[in-house]
């Protein structure tokens, strides 16, 4: 079911929802991270989104990451899922997000050259040189994946 955030949206508004999402840890030779700038909060946060109707969160999460960076990818291992947080976007939609979160690798395509309608810019960080992070379940997931990828 295409689109099916934006149809419970138009049904509830800015009502507060439960949401399931995926996202994905890819690290560069360097073992440093890679972030998308999001053109709708304007900071920055892992590749990744909300599920659609029937999908797992490992076939969200492998579409979104190419939707949000250009870049096809395998899931490697799950990390873990984070269940906390609240987050308010700029337009008043209030969301508690489930996500799941997946160490990936890269298996084809490439870096987004041109910003789309999610992503402003991508680039590498170092894990202890972060950027502005969209929410504290963004960066609650970066530590996460720093623990699990040293081990």
């Amino acid at each position: 079911m295409a689109n099916y955030i934006q149809e419970i949206r138009a049904l509830v508004g800015h009502k507060p929802l439960i949401l399931n999402t995926a996202a994905g840890i890819l690290l560069n030779d360097q073992h440093q991270v890679l972030l998308n700038l999001r053109t709708d909060t304007h900071n920055w946060s892992l590749p990744g989104g909300y599920l659609e109707y029937g999908e797992t969160y490992a076939q969200a999460c492998v579409r979104e990451y190419q939707e949000d960076s250009g870049l096809k990818v395998d899931i490697v291992a799950p990390i873990q899922i984070f269940d906390r947080g609240e987050t308010t976007y700029p337009n008043g939609d209030v969301t508690q997000t489930i996500s799941m979160l997946y160490l990936v690798q890269a298996v084809g395509g490439q870096l987004l050259g041109t910003a789309t309608n999610e992503t402003l810019q991508l680039d590498y960080f170092d894990f202890d040189q972060l950027p502005p992070l969209m929410n504290q379940q963004t960066a609650d997931m970066l530590t996460a994946a720093q623990k699990f990828t040293e081990n």
